[in-house]
């Protein structure tokens, strides 16, 4: 995910879902060793900013998978309900459906996405797709192929050839996420 809509997933949180932003900070903090308050403290700008970094390191899984789920039923609805159409499959209004057939037809899974793909930004099909995968325990074959087929459906394909900057993935990411962990501790008493 570009930093960008990392940075407008904790937005849409912060603005629309504070119960569930408050937790999201609950949970990165205590995976860091950290008193939630020394990240509220922060301005809004680095709490998110903060918020992006940590959900991407490891055992922050759950916390970013549950994140990520609530942005696109809330935020995304219009084009979970569109591929959701698109493939025939019964739902809710909402985007939400409880019987997925376990195959996908490939010519309407193929059409779908291509509109999709037009229709919306192609960052958010990527992410919908690559989450929409995870609710079978095997996922579809379909999918999977068509994903390995398409760029536009991978992570890392477009950005890799532009990014040239330290990623929060990065050795220098991890360093200042290290360095903001012993600044807490430092500046925190009691805190170990």
């Amino acid at each position: 995910m570009n930093p960008e809509t990392a940075v407008s997933v904790f937005q849409f949180l912060r603005n629309e879902q504070r119960e569930v932003y408050s937790a999201s900070l609950a949970a990165l903090a205590a995976n860091r060793k950290l008193r939630p308050v020394f990240i509220q403290r922060k301005p809004v700008a680095e709490q998110i900013a903060w918020l992006g970094r940590n959900v991407q390191l490891r055992g922050s899984d759950e916390v970013a998978e549950q994140t990520i789920q609530l942005w696109l039923l809330k935020e995304n609805k219009e084009l979970l309900v569109d591929f959701l159409d698109g493939l025939g499959i019964k739902h809710d209004g909402d985007g939400a459906a409880d019987d997925i057939p376990e195959k996908l037809n490939a010519k309407k899974l193929k059409a779908t996405v291509a509109k999709l793909l037009k229709d919306y930004d192609p960052e958010r099909v990527r992410i919908y797709l690559h989450i929409f995968q995870t609710q079978s325990s095997k996922g579809w074959p379909e999918l999977e192929k068509l994903v390995a087929e398409t760029p536009e459906l991978q992570f890392g394909v477009p950005e890799e050839k532009e990014s040239a900057g330290a990623t929060p993935q990065s050795e220098e990411g991890i360093e200042e996420v290290k360095k903001e962990a012993k600044s807490a501790k430092d500046g925190e008493p009691g805190e170990e």
